[in-house]
């Protein structure tokens, strides 16, 4: 896995980031009335750049945790860990879903606020997804540091 590949999704991270802190940034007033009164460990939520900021870490963490399992584990172990954290995300998604839906306070957040939540999700899918793309260099025997007689 070279920089060639990295550092455009690392790009494409930060921008699916960005995006999702200026949505969720955009909640309604009542949600920043109740971030005010409430909930204040969410109020980086309220500025777009911190809540940004906080999703791009957040999906940092995933992938330099994702980059290990790849690095380190078998090659069907690791595809078997990136499938696994495909399907959290999965599950991610659908119970955010689910807690947007039924619970009445995060249902006036807004649309907006909602699908940039989403974003998140989005993201750890897609990382799983460079993963599982990530073909590893079989090592042949010509290739071995070993010399030969």
């Amino acid at each position: 896995m070279g920089a060639k590949r990295t550092i455009p999704f690392l790009l494409l991270l930060a921008g699916l980031s960005a995006v999702s802190g200026f949505l969720m940034s955009n909640m309604s007033w009542i949600g920043r009335i109740g971030i005010n009164l409430i909930h204040k460990e969410y109020k980086f939520l309220k500025v777009w750049w911190q809540g940004a900021l906080a999703v791009y870490v957040a999906l940092l963490v995933l992938f330099v945790v994702q980059y290990i399992i790849q690095k380190r584990t078998h090659f069907v172990v690791g595809k078997l860990l990136h499938v696994l954290c495909f399907a959290a995300a999965i599950g991610g998604l659908y119970f955010t879903f689910s807690d947007f839906s039924n619970d009445i306070t995060h249902r006036m957040l807004r649309d907006v606020f909602h699908v940039g939540a989403y974003l998140f999700w989005v993201g750890w899918m897609l990382i799983s997804i460079f993963f599982l793309a990530i073909r590893r260099a079989v090592i042949t025997n010509s290739d071995s540091m070993e010399p030969t007689a």
